[in-house]
């Protein structure tokens, strides 16, 4: 009788085997999506969910009576993403994760993330099933909700389906984007819950196509590129005293033969708000107009001897006036994001000992204006003011370059004007807790960091990745020296530059080639300021198996 009891164990124990290997070749050909053996609490607990349970999962239909467990099976606990930049938070759990496998489709419950469900859909290769309410094994499902930060999201991967959600659409699109990069090549996106969100609102790329012409094509794939990385600004300073690159329809005489049309401007600023990125446009003055001047010497401002200077315009004169505002004007339509950049930089006349003596005519018309002790940087700042106050009718915020803001003037910069601080090489510079220290808010454009200059004039070298990896953040405003933690508040973010002062030094392919390290350095200090959990080599080569 025992040896009958024994036998008969051993046979139910050969038939128990067998069923289990059974269980787990039909999980394996279902997918991750049926999720057997994954934990349903998201927690670090092993999983014990039985086949029955798994079945009704799958299907929505009642779960068979089995008198006993079916066989289940522990994961490991996830590890955390990997992607650039790196998630904030990841809440770890026991599961087999999701991957795209065939089948699955994308989700919305919101018709708002319609495009970001298409362009996940399209890059994942899953079905876009639309607005959905029922649940399937393999969904991506994406919905608006909560509160807080509009571009942070929380993404969960639990049940062989992942949910991506947040208060704005852009912050589900970032979702999308850390999705995309953990599945890039065939990987997983691991079992567990991602919460997200960027530390600085303001992650920025600028584009001087204004001295070299930029194709459409190479503009919207760096916008792609930017908008996996969750960058959202993109600067276009198009004017300068070379070129002038956009059609005109208000001053058509100014366009530079090899420009940018309205149409193609217009595509790339639609594929822009597509990944949640506002086109900065930057038209600049009062200097830097040499294009402009070109087309109208009778605006260029000369000296008291007759000297023409180059690049400025004579702020003196109405009609200087006039002309700017008609571009700012008519380009408000084109660029509708919230965002504009007056530059204001390096304006010649004031670069000289006595601007009063050397500029009569701007010395006299600052005194009509503005009283008899006004000075030409008195005229030059309310020069800056009547651009702001023409942009700010459109409803734009406005920024101009910290070198056009001016120390001991009796007419002050407009309250509102952000200082894009770039140098402290200029005349009389003034390190950036000025600005602050007197409310302002500051965006980092370091030059020492963030400027890729082509041809490295001057001073200037190629930025690297790793130097900014390892040695910048968005307080290091100036030099290599971090103003004090108590002004991060008004530093919004900063813009990494390209600057083609010598525009045949590289390729566009060069170019492409040579700030793609240092764009996904900038961002992750961006995104999270804080010493990365990655050394230099770790994430050189995580950002080279993503692409």
């Amino acid at each position: 009788m025992n040896q009958h009891r024994r036998r008969g164990s051993a046979q139910q124990g050969i038939r128990k085997r067998a069923v289990v290997a059974a269980a787990f070749a039909g999980t394996v050909a279902l997918g991750t999506g049926v999720a057997v053996w994954a934990s349903a609490d998201g927690g670090g607990g092993p999983a014990r969910q039985s086949s029955a349970e798994a079945s009704r999962h799958v299907s929505g239909g009642p779960a068979a009576q089995t008198p006993s467990p079916s066989p289940s099976r522990s994961y490991p606990l996830s590890q955390a993403p990997r992607t650039i930049p790196a998630v904030r938070t990841h809440t770890a759990a026991r599961g087999p994760g999701w991957k795209p496998r065939g089948g699955e489709r994308v989700v919305v419950a919101d018709a708002g993330l319609a495009d970001e469900g298409r362009l996940v859909a399209k890059e994942l290769g899953l079905a876009y099933a639309g607005q959905k309410k029922d649940v399937r094994a393999g969904d991506v499902r994406l919905a608006l909700g909560g509160g807080g930060d509009r571009e942070s999201y929380t993404m969960t991967v639990r049940g062989g389906r992942v949910d991506i959600s947040g208060p704005g659409e852009a912050g589900v699109f970032y979702g999308t984007r850390t999705l995309k990069q953990e599945v890039h090549g065939g990987g997983t996106a691991p079992e567990g819950v991602v919460r997200d969100g960027p530390a600085k609102p303001v992650r920025g790329f600028m584009l001087d196509i204004a001295r070299k012409p930029y194709s459409e094509s190479w503009i919207e794939d760096r916008i792609r590129e930017l908008g996996d990385l969750k960058f959202n600004e993109l600067g276009l300073h198009f004017s300068d005293d070379q070129a002038f690159r956009i059609e005109s329809s208000s001053h058509p005489e100014i366009v530079s033969r090899d420009h940018l049309t309205k149409a193609q401007v217009k595509r790339i600023v639609d594929l822009a708000n597509s990944r949640h990125i506002t086109v900065v446009p930057e038209i600049d003055s009062p200097g830097h107009l040499g294009a402009v001047i070109a087309a109208h010497p009778d605006l260029q401002l000369r000296n008291a001897s007759g000297v023409a200077t180059r690049g400025a315009v004579d702020i003196s004169k109405d009609a200087s006036a006039k002309l700017v505002d008609d571009l700012l004007n008519e380009y408000a339509g084109l660029f509708p994001g919230s965002q504009w950049h007056l530059g204001g930089d390096e304006y010649q006349a004031l670069t000289v000992k006595n601007p009063q003596a050397s500029y009569p005519q701007l010395a006299a018309t600052a005194r009509q204006r503005f009283g008899a002790g006004a000075t030409v940087a008195d005229l030059t700042t309310g020069w800056l003011n009547d651009r702001a106050a023409t942009v700010r009718a459109h409803g734009r915020t406005v920024r101009a370059w910290n070198d056009g803001f001016f120390r001991g003037t009796s007419v002050q910069p407009a309250k509102d004007l952000r200082v894009a601080y770039w140098t402290g090489k200029e005349i009389g510079a003034r390190q950036p807790a000025e600005y602050l220290g007197a409310g302002r808010k500051v965006l980092n454009y370091n030059d020492e960091f963030l400027y890729y200059v082509l041809g490295q004039p001057q001073t200037f070298v190629y930025p690297t990745g790793q130097r900014i990896y390892e040695q910048w953040n968005p307080r290091v405003l100036r030099g290599t020296t971090a103003v004090p933690a108590r002004y991060d508040g008004q530093i919004p973010g900063g813009s990494f530059a390209v600057w083609s002062d010598f525009p045949n030094a590289q390729t566009e392919a060069q170019v492409a080639a040579g700030i793609r390290m240092p764009l996904r350095a900038t961002v992750q200090k961006l995104w999270d300021p804080g010493r990365p959990a990655l050394t230099w080599a770790e994430f050189r080569k995580l950002a080279d198996r993503l692409g």
